[in-house]
């Protein structure tokens, strides 16, 4: 018999290289992530949150390595055992047996496999189990709903913290004992203690004993996994219409876990006799008995009683089960009786005038300025310079005017947008140490444009700007104490910003034509240390760091600039709204962020994709993932400084479990509800993404029978944007919320409230229309009006059919037939006024040519079957209601710009005269002039149009009676 032949051994020098290779792959595996860290230390360290940064460090860490040590030990000890009891003498099937070889090279180095295999293993598993630390850290902060479930009686903080954390470690033991079964198997067939000679084979009392006892341990955790199962039928999906345990579920489901659980007992015992038993039949019997068991009990029964006993009885057989869903779905997702009311509204479709010019709260307030089309305007008219910018989409917010008055605008800030600079001006100065920051907040009242857009008028139609920047030091009509804008949208992840630099030395930042600025707030990163300039340089790939002269002393940087991605490393816990928007609080410009807390565990209640609920015809959003949730709280609100970076995250819902939890996992990190200043709380919105999914549900669970859930023939659902068809959106999809300024019955006065139009299922007529407050004496508060069923209301796209069917819309060819521009539909709004719905909606025009932008040019109003058309929304309601029914949309006139103010920053105001009108244009077009010299460079035709300009502002005076 010729000796056993050992595995191939490499050279000194092949053993070298692939240990140095190895080296170098760790070292840039490692080295790149603890750069990352580094860097994501120092940043948590400016925004005053490292204590977050350091928990889900010791988190993940904690749990990789107590989840590898486990992992490891189990494999270890099983190896050891397995090798300690191998067989002394070992049969050898011939000269070519290839286990031979193995087992020789396995025994010189049994050290290195018996360590090195186990610790392998343990760093996988390590790894993967730290990814996990969210739900460990759940555990042990769990705070109680004082709430149980309706079938076992135990809190929800049981299922939503406790029974995920159960479930993760009995994982984690299936797998370790998987491992070890494998490993041990591989083993004891190594080495001789399974041999596959003969007929029937044969097995040595160690490995015997050993997997049976591992086989019977990996069928007592499946006991385990059966009891838990019972728990989880609470989130069964059985039924299509609910989430909860069926009627099948709690009758047949739930006992055969029980069932199984028993059996698996008995298997895993028979299992265990192999020690004292040499007989495998008992073990295999009782396998074979689980599986039958599993099939019949748990698979079979159950679809005999669906079949033959529920489904001919289904809505009184899941009458309890849908009674349980109701009642959990409305507490999860704050849809109960103590947010909604519902009212029953008359839906009439014959108004008086008088009726429509008495309303003082919704007709004067209605907004004519569509936040998703009117981006390009804002960018033209009062962009200023090349390397400034707006985001896609415009926001819309409130505020009191000099008489107290509540008046929604526009709003938006003047973004540096660094991707805008021209090719000449693309160097790394430039981008990161020059044009650092944005210029200002932009505001235009909602409900008012500068002059009527008439036939054959190339001007008009556009926002009454009210700017406060740098130029005007903030004191706009809307004053602010620190125009300058360093943290936005626009800013990319790789927009970083150097500021500072040596003491004494002159400002390098631009800030207007004639001055440097440097930043004096308290966000960046000091980086006048080389260690910090190297890691920067090595994180960004940029060697400047390392040699340019701009960075000194007193340089800082500043990264991570978009608001929602702060408030995210802030608070990873938390789901954001898509939509953050700028508000002008006590003077500063502070970016508001709505945060969600949600589950997707809480018992009966109702699983909803959040990226399906939350998708519509608005861009310029981020659209939220596609998860399932089934509960969701807008626990947190974020403000992010837009001068300095501060994050602030303050609590809306002290009462909310989820985030008491949290807090016990980061204490400090979110500020009490009683912190929050009076004029931010003014501020707040409803958030848009909750509101989405709120009304989805609110399509199903507005209905309280059982009996008529089932039925779903009173279910309602949100309609089709009617704008979107290749205007607004690129498809057709749900209509959007929208933000109005309104009074609804049962309100005092106007409330800046989030509303929708809701049709009945699979039917184009309007059922139901909901709204809900931001006021902060009723903020959250829904209300839903439900119309008659017994009469026909006009759903959105109905209405939208018959605006754009009627004669006066057709046969106008100055917007519709006109190659010279494109028309385009705004933000259909519907509104209840006097006991019946308005349907109000902006007609925009756009000239086919470069950078031209919209302007609204007509206005669309339905009423109870009629349209009117018009320049302005007063004569779109005359001609609907009669005359006189639209005297009170008149807004009170702008004043006249300041020869002080810079180009694109004028109030235009509203004509009075012919003379005036012209003058208006006149000003108009010089200022158009002035934003093309701008931005071609040529201050020839600059000069021009800055003189063009002046004689423009001194005709209007003239025209008022005020010039010289």
């Amino acid at each position: 018999m010729r000796p056993p032949v050992g595995m191939p051994k490499l050279s000194r020098r092949s053993r070298i290289l692939l240990i140095l290779g190895g080296v170098v792959l760790l070292a840039l595996i490692l080295g790149s992530r603890l750069l990352g860290a580094y860097v994501d230390w120092l940043w948590f360290g400016e925004v005053g949150y490292r204590g977050v940064f350091t928990t889900q460090i010791v988190s993940r860490l904690g749990l990789g390595v107590v989840a590898a040590v486990f992992l490891g030990g189990v494999l270890l000890l099983n190896l050891w055992i397995a090798y300690r009891n191998r067989p002394v003498f070992v049969p050898v099937s011939g000269p070519d047996d290839p286990l031979t070889r193995y087992r020789t090279v396995i025994s010189e180095h049994s050290r290195l496999f018996g360590l090195g295999v186990p610790i392998g293993i343990a760093v996988i598993g390590g790894l993967a189990a730290q990814a996990d630390w969210q739900t460990l850290q759940l555990f042990l902060h769990s705070t109680p709903f004082g709430k149980v479930d309706p079938e076992f009686g135990k809190d929800i903080s049981f299922y939503v913290f406790q029974l995920p954390f159960w479930r993760l470690v009995l994982s984690w033991a299936f797998i370790a004992v998987t491992v070890s079964f494998l490993g041990a198997l591989v083993t004891h067939y190594i080495f001789g203690g399974i041999r596959l000679t003969g007929r029937s084979g044969q097995l040595s009392m160690p490995a015997r004993v050993q997997l049976g006892v591992l086989a019977g341990l990996f069928v007592l955790l499946k006991a385990v996994d059966y009891f838990f199962d019972r728990y989880d039928l609470l989130l069964s999906q059985r039924n299509s219409l609910f989430t909860g345990a069926s009627y099948t579920d709690l009758n047949a489901v739930m006992p055969a876990k029980l069932i199984l659980m028993c059996i698996a007992v008995f298997c895993a015992l028979a299992f265990f006799s192999v020690i004292f038993l040499k007989n495998l039949q008992i073990p295999a019997l009782a396998t074979v008995l689980l599986l039958l068991s599993s099939v019949v009990v748990g698979a079979v029964w159950p679809a005999l009683l669906e079949q033959f006993s529920v489904r001919p009885n289904a809505n009184q057989r899941e009458a309890m089960s849908i009674e349980r869903n109701l009642e959990a779905t409305k507490s999860a997702f704050g849809i109960g009786d103590d947010k909604v009311k519902f009212v029953d509204y008359p839906g009439r479709t014959q108004l008086q005038p008088s009726e429509v010019a008495d309303d003082a709260g919704t007709i004067p307030n209605i907004r004519l300025l569509d936040p998703n089309i009117l981006a390009p305007t804002f960018t033209q008219l009062t962009q200023q310079y090349n390397f400034y910018g707006f985001p896609d989409k415009l926001d819309v917010d409130r505020y009191r005017d000099a008489d107290g008055k509540l008046q929604d605008y526009l709003v938006a800030l003047r973004e540096i947008n660094t991707d805008g600079l021209a090719v000449n001006q693309q160097n790394w100065i430039n981008r990161h140490t020059v044009y650092t920051h944005g210029n200002g907040f932009v505001a235009a009242p909602a409900d008012r444009v500068d002059s009527t857009f008439n036939e054959g008028a190339t001007q008009g139609g556009y926002p009454v700007f009210q700017i406060s920047d740098v130029a005007n030091d903030g004191k706009g009509a809307i004053p602010v104490s620190q125009p300058r804008v360093y943290y936005g949208e626009l800013v990319g992840p790789d927009d970083y910003a150097i500021v500072g630099g040596n003491p004494g030395e002159a400002p390098r930042e631009y800030d207007t034509d004639t001055q440097q600025f440097t930043y004096d707030g308290k966000g960046g990163v000091p980086i006048a240390n080389p260690l910090k300039r190297l890691a920067f340089a090595a994180y960004y790939g940029e060697r400047n760091f390392l040699f340019s002269g701009v960075i000194g002393q007193n340089s800082k940087l500043i990264y991570e600039r978009n608001p929602r991605d702060r408030v995210q490393k802030v608070a990873p816990w938390l789901k954001l709204d898509g939509d953050p928007y700028p508000a002008v609080v006590d003077g500063r410009i502070k970016w508001i962020v709505d945060g969600y807390t949600t589950l997707n565990n809480y018992p009966y209640s109702k699983m909803t994709e959040l990226g399906e609920a939350t998708n519509d015809t608005l861009t310029g959003v981020e659209r939220q993932p596609n998860q399932q949730i089934n509960y969701i709280r807008n626990s947190v609100k974020a403000t992010v400084d837009a001068y300095d970076g501060t994050v602030d995250l303050y609590s809306t819902d002290d009462n909310d479990p989820v985030l008491k939890t949290w807090e016990g996992v980061f204490p400090g990190v979110v500020k009490p509800s009683s912190e929050i200043s009076p004029e931010l709380r003014q501020h707040f919105r409803y958030p848009e993404d909750m509101f989405k999914v709120q009304r989805k549900l609110l399509t199903e669970y507005h209905v309280d029978n059982p009996g008529d859930f089932f039925s779903t023939q009173t279910f309602w659902e949100v309609p089709n944007d009617p704008t979107a068809r290749g205007t607004v959106g690129s498809s057709e999809g749900q209509q959007p919320p929208y933000y109005v300024l309104a009074q609804v019955e049962g309100q005092q006065q106007p409330n800046f409230q989030l509303t929708s139009a809701l049709t009945a299922l699979r039917r184009q007529n309007l059922s139901a229309w909901v709204s809900v407050s931001s006021d902060p004496q009723n903020y959250g508060q829904m209300t839903v009006l439900r119309l008659p069923t017994n009469t026909l209301t006009p759903g959105p796209n109905q209405v939208q059919n018959q605006m754009e069917s009627t004669p006066e819309v057709t046969e106008n060819r100055t917007l519709f037939n006109n190659p010279n521009v494109t028309a385009m539909f705004g933000n259909l709004l519907t509104l209840p006024v006097a006991g019946g719905l308005l349907y109000v909606e902006p007609i925009y025009i756009q000239r086919n040519e470069q950078e031209s932008y919209p302007q609204l040019a007509r206005v669309l109003v339905s009423f109870g079957g009629k349209v009117g058309f018009s320049e302005t929304l007063q004569g779109a309601l005359d001609q609907v209601f009669g005359s006189g029914a639209g005297q009170g949309t008149q807004p009170g006139e702008q004043q006249p710009p300041q020869q002080g103010q810079q180009p694109g920053q004028q109030q235009p105001p509203a004509p009075g005269t012919p003379d005036t009108g012209q003058a208006v244009g006149d000003i108009r077009n010089a200022l158009e002039r002035v934003r093309r010299a701008q931005q071609s460079g040529n201050f020839a035709d600059l000069g021009q149009a800055y003189q063009q300009l002046d004689e423009a502002i001194k005709r209007f005076e003239q025209t008022q009676g005020t010039g010289g």
